[in-house]
């Protein structure tokens, strides 16, 4: 293999491989909007939304990479885990259910934390339910049930 080859091989977005360029890209997504760059070329402070953009794009490229990296006998677990972690969601929809802040005007917020709370809690629980049927076809039929 010469060694065009080779960095052609690691920089790739093939499954499991190309670390190196996922890193690359997560050091330029972290330095490109940060405050002391914008104000040594003379601009005035990056918007948050610029930030929370960032947040979001690197998770896309973190779950990417988690989820191709684990081989196919784990993803069902790997699932549940993920349902178990949308229980934060949950945890969010229940503040903005029930913070007295939201009292101020309308009830719009306090409609869509609501919403929030019936979807998520729909997706926990159908998701558990589906890891349930997705590990029973893994048992032995003649075996012993626990």
């Amino acid at each position: 293999m010469t060694m065009a080859e080779g960095m052609a091989k690691m920089f790739t977005l093939g499954r499991g491989s190309g670390p190196i360029a996922s890193v690359l890209a997560a050091l330029a997504f972290l330095t490109l909007p940060s405050t002391a760059w914008a104000a040594a070329i003379g601009g005035a402070d990056v918007d948050p939304l610029v930030y929370q953009f960032m947040v979001f794009v690197i998770a896309i490229f973190v779950g990417y990479y988690v989820v191709w990296s684990v081989t196919p006998a784990l993803h069902t677990p790997l699932m549940s885990v993920t349902n178990a972690i949308s229980s934060v969601i949950v945890v969010g929809a229940l503040l903005a259910v029930g913070v007295s802040l939201v009292v101020s005007g309308s009830g719009l917020a306090k409609f869509f934390g609501f919403l929030a709370l019936i979807m998520a809690s729909v997706n926990i629980f159908g998701g558990f339910l589906v890891t349930q049927r997705m590990l029973a076809m893994y048992k032995k039929k003649g075996g012993k049930q626990r």
